[in-house]
């Protein structure tokens, strides 16, 4: 399948009073037509900072983007001007927020805020947008969807609510969606039906989708590949079978030790990873995740490993340690 989005060397920096946040640093990876990417790391890894830099949708000042190019569509998304960058977002490559309830607006109607796209996108009068709101609520599977386009986003539920905001995002049909961690604030029975519900529109649409979220097991049902992020780096990517079955990276390891499983037959205590974060007030020279690895060696401690390619086809790591050995690569 042919690239739809190519992202290289993508720097984002945040001014803040104790100094210069690197929360992304020299991110690069490719997303292919009809392909879910996963995105996955804890919270202040750059995963979503990541994504919104592809949009222009980092507050700058005090974020800035110093390096970096994105091609989509033979353009680079990080030289176009805000003009440009209109024609883009929510056209044809739309975005679903993490909270749906502060995604509304909370005294504009619903049928109102899911036909404005298509509306300022399609030129299209206000009864061809609610004709074909209507038909997107129903399609993420909200009942008496005509009905309900005069009601106020405090009159539906929190799973109701994220669905009008994935009909929100598709109504223009985009190319590429960014789901940014949709199901964190809903119950696990809610989570089930909006991952089914991304999977079936995704095979309808043909569209594809980058998934952000800190949970591994979500996106083991749902991606087609992966990427760790750790400390404003991507320090795995694999497709998601290799990740899971066979982790190249101690962080990897550490996340993937840190999930219940339900093929085991035998009690397992969870593990979990000690130490914290980086803060990230300076790029580090060395490996981010150094500090907390129990595979560390002195290399790690004065050099920052690439991604180089590990076992199986289209896995690669960053680590001058092989984790299920001990030795250096």
């Amino acid at each position: 399948m042919p690239d739809l989005l190519e992202v290289k060397g993508l720097e984002t920096q945040f001014k803040t009073r104790e100094g210069i946040i690197h929360a992304v640093n020299g991110v690069s990876f490719n997303l292919k037509e009809g392909e879910t990417l996963g995105i996955v790391g804890e919270s202040g890894c750059g995963k979503t900072v990541s994504m919104m830099s592809l949009l222009g949708l980092i507050p700058m000042p005090p974020g800035k983007i110093v390096a970096g190019e994105a091609w989509f569509e033979g353009k680079d998304l990080l030289k176009m001007n805000n003009e440009e960058m209109r024609h883009v977002r929510g056209s044809k490559i739309s975005v679903v927020f993490q909270d749906p309830m502060t995604s509304f607006n909370p005294v504009l109607t619903i049928g109102k805020q899911t036909a404005e796209p298509y509306r300022i996108h399609n030129n299209a009068s206000k009864g061809e947008a609610y004709e074909r709101a209507v038909k997107y609520l129903e399609l993420v599977g909200i009942a008496n969807a005509k009905e309900r386009l005069n009601d106020y986003p405090h009159q539906f539920s929190g799973g109701m609510r994220q669905r009008v905001m994935i009909a929100m995002a598709l109504i223009c049909e985009p190319q590429i969606l960014i789901a940014d961690e949709p199901t964190t604030a809903l119950d696990v029975t809610i989570q089930a039906q909006i991952i089914e519900l991304m999977k079936d529109l995704r095979e309808k649409l043909g569209m594809s989708i980058i998934w952000i979220t800190h949970d591994l097991g979500i996106v083991a049902g749902l991606a087609h590949r992966v990427n760790v992020m750790y400390g404003g780096y991507i320090i795995e990517t694999a497709p998601v079978k290799g990740l899971y079955s066979n982790p190249q990276h101690p962080y990897t390891l550490g996340l993937l030790g840190s999930l219940p499983r339900m093929d085991e037959t035998e009690y397992r205590r969870l593990h979990s990873i000690d130490g914290l974060p980086p803060t990230l007030l300076e790029r580090p020279s060395y490996c981010p995740f150094e500090p907390r690895c129990k595979f560390a060696v002195e290399k790690c401690r004065h050099s920052n490993p690439a991604l180089q390619e590990v076992e199986g086809e289209g896995h690669f790591a960053a680590c001058w340690v092989n984790p299920k050995t001990g030795k250096e690569y």
